[in-house]
């Protein structure tokens, strides 16, 4: 098992970026919506909301990770 340091540092590394790549998913969205009500081709703006779609999807699943990982923190400091 990791120790507590590695632990810590993997857990702040998935939180941050995870955090990141939701806020910048759901300014992705903001701009296909935009792209969406000014374009007349669909296109336009497809292809944004889809790579909004997978940013913000990435981005909740680090934050997930950063989840599970800050659960066994807490484990490993009840055992100390």
């Amino acid at each position: 098992m990791k120790n507590y340091k590695t632990l810590k540092r993997d857990w702040l590394i998935y939180a941050i970026s995870g955090l990141l790549l939701l806020g910048f998913g759901i300014s992705l969205s903001g701009e296909a919506l935009i792209r969406k009500y000014e374009a007349k081709d669909w296109q336009d703006w497809f292809w944004w909301g889809t790579l909004a779609l997978v940013v913000i999807n990435s981005g909740i699943s680090l934050f997930g990770k950063a989840i599970t990982l800050r659960m066994r923190l807490d484990q490993l400091q009840k055992l100390k």
